[in-house]
């Protein structure tokens, strides 16, 4: 996996571009999305406090630049040393040490906040388990874990996800199998909501999402727990 997207590091956003076009959306519609999610879930679920944060699988660091102002210390990791070398050009406020691809390089409790966005889908069942446990391991007490993933249900997902070059070997997880991985790995307060159920970003439109956050109909889901 980590050869796959070191040779994806200068193109990422065209081949994700290329998946998506059949929806007439730019990438920069989803990525706001998620950063209008994790805002809401912060002032919910984080207090005022601007959190610190790591991001796993963090790529090029192409979401990072819609963060700042809404957390504090931000950090990414990623298997791809290519990925992080062009996320430390494009981000040099941003701290991306380098990753083993097995043991956060964290010490436990170093964060508020930890999210992984449609990175789980690329590692193997078998190691979720242990993957769910670093995340946790480097949470505080009382902090916040949010996976985002591509929602299997929805078939405009299956076929972006079927068009993406770096998406052929990907294992989809729907939001019950990701809320019982974080069940397993001792979180609390468990929730999950879908969204980006609507091409469009009007008030009445989020609404719309917001009031149909717990039907299985949004292209992507955030499953999310406390520590």
């Amino acid at each position: 996996m980590t050869e796959l997207f070191d040779s994806y590091r200068n193109n990422y956003r065209d081949v994700v571009q290329s998946s998506i076009d059949f929806s007439g959306l730019p990438h920069s519609f989803f990525m706001r999305a998620k950063a209008d999610l994790l805002r809401e879930l912060i002032a919910r679920r984080l207090g005022p406090e601007k959190p610190g944060m790591l991001d796993v699988g963090c790529g090029v660091g192409s979401f990072h630049p819609l963060l700042r102002g809404m957390v504090g210390r931000l950090s990414g990791i990623d298997v791809s040393s290519d990925c992080i070398t062009q996320a430390r050009i494009n981000n040099r406020d941003v701290d991306y040490p380098d990753f083993d691809g097995q043991r956060f390089p964290f010490e436990n409790a170093s964060f508020d906040l930890v999210t992984t966005i449609c990175v789980m889908h690329h590692v193997a069942p078998a190691d979720w388990a242990h993957f769910m446990g670093e995340m946790r391991r480097v949470v505080r007490p009382g902090g916040l874990i949010c996976v985002i993933e591509h929602n299997p249900l929805n078939p405009l997902t299956r076929l972006a996800v079927s068009r993406c070059e770096f998406d052929r070997d990907a294992v989809l997880l729907g939001a019950g199998t990701t809320r019982k991985l974080m069940a397993a790995g001792g979180l609390r307060e468990i929730d999950s909501r879908y969204f980006l159920l609507l091409p469009w970003e009007t008030k009445s439109a989020r609404r719309i999402e917001n009031a149909l956050s717990n039907v299985p109909l949004g292209a992507q889901y955030a499953a999310f727990g406390t520590v």
